[in-house]
C-alpha cells in the first residue's frame, strides 16, 4: 500500500532545507523498497517546527518536526511510515494545540492540500463559492460580501463590498480587479503563504470579484522578493484555465475572467493602491491624488477593484457558506477572522488565524510561548513598520479595528513583531523615520522632508541637545506628517514614533510625566 508523505514547499520550509528532506525521504524509501508518494504541500504556519513532515495513517495525518535531512534514516528506522514513536513525533497534526486553538476559515486548506492541484482543491470545498456566484446576479454577489462585514485586510479596513458596489455601478467598456500582493510590512507573511500554499483560493476570489462587478481582467501585483509565490501562482492559473475556472467562458456560463501575474517594482510605497496602479501601468510608483477614486478611475483610467490577498481569499468561503456564517465570527464592526503573524523575538513564530476579539496577550503567550530570548517582552509593534508600539498596559485590549484606533494603534495586516526588554525604543523610533525617508515616493513635502527632519530631531533628543524643545518639535513634526501627508506612508510614520516616546519615555531620556502627552 502506498503511504502519502507531505513535505512543505513554502518558502519558510525551503529556507531550512525542505527540498533536501524531500529528496532524502525519496532516496531512503527507494533503498528500503517502501512504496511512498510525496506531496509538496503548503506550510501549516508553525515555523519553529519546519521542516514539518506529515505521514498519512489510518488514524489521520501524523506530524514530525522539525525534520532535517540527517533525521530521515532514523525516522524510517522508527517506523514513521505508520506513525511510529520518535523524538520528533508530534502526534496527530490536527491535535497540535497551536493549530487546534485556531479558527481556520481562510486557511482551512493551508498545509492540507497540494497547492496547484485543482482536483485536491475541489475535494476541499474549492470553487464552491464560484459555482454559487455564477448562479447569482452580480448585485446579489456584492450584497453577500456587504452582509458578511468583510473589510479590507491590507490595513485600511475599508468595507470590501462598498468598493465592489461602486465598481459594479460604474459604466465603462472595461473594468479590472487588482490584487495588491506587494506584502512589504515587516513581520508579515500571510499573503505569501496564501500564494504559495493555496493560490487557487485567490484565483477563485478574484474570479468571483470579476463576475460580481463586470470586470473581465485581473492583475496580481506580487512582491518582487517572492519568486516562489510568482511561480506557484502562474502554475495554479494555468491549471485553473485548463479546468475551465478561468477564461472567456467560465464553466460554460458565458462569463469570462482572465488573470495576469505581475512582479512588483521593489518599492514599499507601491503597496499604496494608487502607487501600485502607476507601477502596473509601467511608470514610477508615485502616489496619486484622490479624487478620482480608483473604483471609478483606476487601472488605465477604468473602474477598478483593488483588494489585498487575504480580502480576496476570504470571498470564496463567504459565497460558499453564506454571509451569515462568516459574520458570526468576530466582534463589533470587525467580522470574520484575521491571520495574525507572529515574528521577531518570539519563541513560537508563525501564523495564527483567529476571530477578531482575542487579546495580544493571548497571542504572545498562549500561541507564541513568550520571547525567544526568555527575557520579558517590552514592546510589540502591531500592524507593520508604520504601526504603533503597544505597551503591556494595552495587551488585554481586544484585537479589533475600532478598539485599537481608540488608543492610537492599528491592527493593520495582522503583523506582530515582538521586542524584549533589551530593545532601545528611541532607536526603533528613529528607524521608523529613517524607513520613511528611504521609502517615500517624494511627492508630498510632509513625508519627504518630515521624515528626514524626524531622524535629525530624534538624534538631538537622544544626545540631550536642548531636549525639551526637541521633544515639542518632534510632536509638532509628527502632527504635520499625520495630517498633511498624501498617503499612509507619511501619515502613519508618526504612529511608531509617538507610541515609543509616549510609552517608553525613559529610552529617550524624557521624564515619565511626558508619557501621557498627546
Amino acid at each position: 500500500m502506498t503511504t502519502t508523505i507531505y513535505v512543505p514547499r513554502d518558502s519558510a520550509a525551503l529556507a531550512v532545507g525542505a527540498d533536501r528532506v524531500a529528496r532524502q525521504i525519496e532516496a531512503e524509501a527507494r533503498a528500503r523498497n517502501a512504496d511512498v508518494r510525496i506531496v509538496r504541500n503548503g506550510s501549516r504556519g508553525l515555523f519553529w517546527l519546519e521542516t514539518l513532515v506529515e505521514v498519512t495513517t489510518p488514524q489521520g495525518r501524523v506530524a514530525y518536526g522539525p525534520v532535517t535531512r540527517a533525521d530521515v534514516a532514523g525516522l524510517f528506522d522508527a517506523g514513521f511510515l505508520s506513525g511510529g514513536a520518535h523524538a520528533l513525533n508530534l502526534g496527530l497534526t490536527e491535535e497540535i494545540p497551536y493549530l487546534k486553538k485556531q479558527e481556520r476559515l481562510t486557511f482551512a486548506r493551508m498545509g492540507v492540500t497540494d497547492p496547484v492541484s485543482v482536483a485536491d482543491y475541489e475535494a476541499h470545498e474549492g470553487f464552491a463559492g464560484l459555482r454559487r456566484a455564477l448562479a447569482l446576479a452580480p448585485a446579489e454577489i456584492v450584497q453577500q460580501v456587504l452582509d458578511s462585514g468583510l473589510r479590507g485586510r491590507g490595513g485600511a479596513a475599508f468595507p470590501a463590498g462598498i468598493k465592489w458596489k461602486t465598481v459594479l455601478a460604474a459604466q465603462a467598456p472595461q473594468k479590472y480587479i487588482v490584487c495588491n500582493a506587494d506584502e512589504g510590512d515587516s513581520g508579515t507573511f500571510s499573503d505569501r503563504m496564501t500564494m504559495e500554499g493555496d493560490p487557487l483560493m485567490l484565483v477563485e476570489g478574484m474570479a468571483i470579484a470579476g463576475i460580481a462587478t463586470g470586470a473581465t481582467e485581473g492583475y496580481i501585483y506580487v512582491r518582487s522578493e517572492y519568486p516562489h509565490a510568482i511561480a506557484t501562482l502562474d502554475e495554479a492559473i494555468r491549471h485553473a484555465e485548463q479546468a475551465g475556472f478561468l477564461g472567456d467562458d467560465i464553466l460554460g456560463s458565458g462569463r469570462g475572467f482572465r488573470l495576469i501575474v505581475r512582479k512588483a517594482a521593489g518599492a514599499y510605497v507601491c503597496g499604496e493602491e494608487t502607487a501600485l496602479l502607476e507601477s502596473l501601468e509601467g511608470r514610477r510608483g508615485i502616489v496619486r491624488a484622490k479624487p478620482p477614486l480608483p473604483a471609478l478611475q483606476g487601472l488605465f483610467g477604468q473602474p477598478t477593484v483593488i483588494n489585498n490577498v487575504i480580502t480576496l481569499a476570504s470571498v470564496p468561503l463567504i459565497l460558499a457558506r453564506g454571509a451569515d456564517f462568516y459574520r458570526n465570527y468576530g466582534m463589533g464592526r470587525s467580522r470574520g477572522t484575521l491571520p495574525f503573524q507572529l515574528a521577531g523575538n518570539i519563541r513560537h513564530g508563525g501564523l495564527v488565524e483567529k476571530a477578531f476579539g482575542l487579546s495580544l496577550r493571548e497571542l504572545l503567550y498562549d500561541f507564541g510561548g513568550g520571547s525567544a530570548s526568555g527575557r520579558p517582552i517590552k514592546a510589540v509593534q502591531v500592524g507593520g513598520p508604520l504601526g504603533a508600539y503597544v505597551p503591556e498596559s494595552q495587551w488585554d485590549l481586544p484585537l479589533d479595528y475600532e478598539a485599537y484606533a481608540a488608543v492610537g494603534a492599528v491592527v493593520g495586516h495582522g503583523g506582530i513583531v515582538v521586542h524584549d526588554d533589551t530593545a532601545d525604543m528611541s532607536q526603533l523610533a528613529r528607524y521608523a523615520m529613517e524607513f520613511c525617508a528611504l521609502e517615500s515616493c517624494g511627492k508630498c513635502t510632509p513625508c519627504r522632508i518630515g521624515s528626514t527632519r524626524g531622524v535629525e530631531v530624534i538624534d538631538k533628543i537622544t544626545s540631550n541637545q536642548n531636549r525639551p524643545q526637541q521633544v515639542i518639535l518632534l510632536r509638532d513634526l509628527c502632527d504635520t506628517m499625520l495630517h498633511g501627508s498624501l498617503c499612509a506612508m507619511g501619515g502613519m510614520t508618526p504612529y511608531p514614533v509617538l507610541s515609543a516616546i509616549n510609552h517608553y519615555p525613559e529610552d529617550f531620556g524624557v521624564e515619565a510625566p511626558d508619557r501621557a502627552a498627546a
